[in-house]
This record gives C-alpha cells, structure tokens and sequence, in this order.
C-alpha cells in the first residue's frame, strides 16, 4: 500500500505549519482526525516522519526525504490539473493546420495565428501542407484538426465540416519574356492554344480543377505543357518557360521574379477558399476555427488578399 494524496497534502502541511493544531485549522479538520491519519501514514510507510517537540513539530530525517518528495508530487500534480482545465477550455494544446499549396498563409492568416496564440499562450500550431483531397481525409481519421482547402472539394465525409472563407481571382501567370507579360488583360478563350503547367487529377478537386472548370466554360480543355505540377512548382516551371498557369491573385507575392501576372477579363474568373474542420472539434481547434472564420469570412476578404 502507499500513502494517499490527501495524506500527502496533510503531512506537507503540517510540515510547513510546525504544529498539528495549525494545520488542522488551516485544513478545517479536527486536530485528531489529522494525527491518525499521519499515524496511519507512518505506519504504511514503516517509519516515523514527525516528531514532536515541546512547543512545535518537526521532521525526522526521513520525514525531511519524504517532505521533499511529497511537495514534488503534489506540485506536479497541481500543474497536471491546471494543464487538463486549460485544455478543456482551448487555452492549451495543439492544433493541426493543413493547407494547400495554392491556399498560402499570407500575412493576414498568419496575424490570425498570432493573435489565437497571444490569447491562449499554452496553444501550439503544427503545420503542414496538403492537397484539398488529402486534407479532408486526414480530418475525417483524427489526424489534422483544420484545413485551409480550395473549392471544389470533390469527396465529402460525414464528419468534416466546410465552411466558404472568401473568394479570389485568378490571374494569367507567364514568363517575363512571354508575349502575353505586358497585357493589361486577357480572356480565357485566347489561351486555348496555350500549353498549360497544371492539369486536374481526375480524383481531386481544388485549384488545377477549378481552372479546368474555368477553361471549359470558355470552351476548351487546357493543353498539356511538357512539364506539369499541381503544386507551387507550376510557377517555377512557368518561370522556366514550359507553358502557362492561372493561379489565384495572393499566390504574386511567392512567385520567382521571371513570372509576370496577367488580369482576366472573364467574370465568374475566381476560386474560393473554405475552412474544413471537424464537427466534433476540442476548444483548442474551435478556438483557432473561430478565429479564421471571423478573420478571412466574407466580411474580411479584402484583407487575405495580400
């Protein structure tokens, strides 16, 4: 058998107090239910802890060992329940952020961040990137706790939420030397015999298929460059002159210095960000949740475009 807690707390506070009877009215106990529950203690340890002197009580040597572990024990688990309330509240813990790399952490989402950390600083953030598809599944199966994804979101599960952000346009992006670079605009339908660095996987949604939506309503297909990526490469390959890409606007501020930007004069030219989140969030993940929905809704999409 061991001591109990509520033993350990009685001899520390003895301890500290020098005296029964001031600990028992610190306690608000009876001065002899707190001397039998010492005894019972020295007699589960088999050693005698305390020692009773003519105006006050004092260690023995091994009661000093043991006062000095006891105080350890209930210090860290005074922390432990501390910790466990913060995390109840959302005030600690980590949360799991993916984004896609067409949905980058400009400085508006980065400043959300930052103020959900300042306001809770026991919360941490991991984050990582991950395709619109991927990041849906990886909420779905506990693994990632939000979602920074593009419309479409092809496969829906029962239990991710998606909630729309805000909207962006998408911006012709070619090589410095192109002979589009210096357009003030350009229509979809100009573009058709452009070879294009992103295509759609035919089972996952996001940018590259919502460009393909796009090129559709204009009536063509986008044509194949010799080099593809679905990923924040596509601006380096067209950088390197492979072909063309249409990238949302907030994507200029990554791109190499040889891509020049091109606005579209098709309307209907944009593509949407949504939040994706469990519905079963813990307060650490709805913290962060509010946050982003307060700070990139519709009411603030003019401030994530930069």
């Amino acid at each position: 058998m061991h001591p109990t807690l509520k033993q350990l707390r009685y001899f520390v506070e003895i301890v500290d107090a020098g005296s029964y009877s001031l600990a028992a009215e610190r306690l608000f106990i009876a001065q002899p239910a707190l001397s039998r529950q010492v005894k019972e203690m020295e007699a589960t340890l088999q050693v005698a802890l305390l020692e009773r002197k003519p105006r006050h009580v004092e260690p023995t040597p091994a009661g000093r060992a043991f006062y000095a572990s006891a105080r350890r024990i209930l210090d860290a688990l005074g922390e432990a329940s501390a910790q466990a309330r913060q995390v109840e509240r959302g005030e600690q813990g980590t949360v799991r952020l993916l984004h896609s790399s067409s949905v980058p952490l400009t400085p508006a989402c980065t400043a959300l961040l930052r103020a959900c950390q300042a306001d809770h600083p026991g919360l941490r953030f991991d984050v990582s990137q991950a395709s619109s598809e991927q990041q849906a599944i990886e909420i779905e199966e506990g693994r990632a706790d939000l979602g920074l994804a593009r419309e479409p979101v092809l496969r829906r599960y029962p239990e991710v939420e998606v909630d729309p952000l805000y909207v962006e346009r998408l911006e012709l992006a070619v090589a410095a030397s192109h002979a589009l670079a210096g357009a003030s605009g350009i229509g979809l339908a100009a573009l058709r015999e452009e070879a294009f660095v992103s295509l759609p996987h035919p089972d996952r949604g996001g940018l590259s298929h919502r460009v393909a939506q796009c090129c559709l309503e204009a009536g063509f297909y986008p044509r194949a460059a010799a080099a593809v990526s679905r990923k924040l490469a596509q601006l380096a390959l067209v950088e390197a002159g492979f072909g063309v890409a249409l990238v949302p606007a907030s994507l200029r501020r990554l791109a190499p210095p040889g891509v020049a930007f091109v606005p579209l004069s098709d309307p209907g030219c944009e593509t949407r960000v949504v939040l994706l989140s469990r519905r079963d969030s813990g307060p650490a993940a709805a913290a962060l949740a509010r946050r982003l929905r307060q700070g990139l809704g519709p009411s603030a999409a003019a401030a994530v475009r930069g």
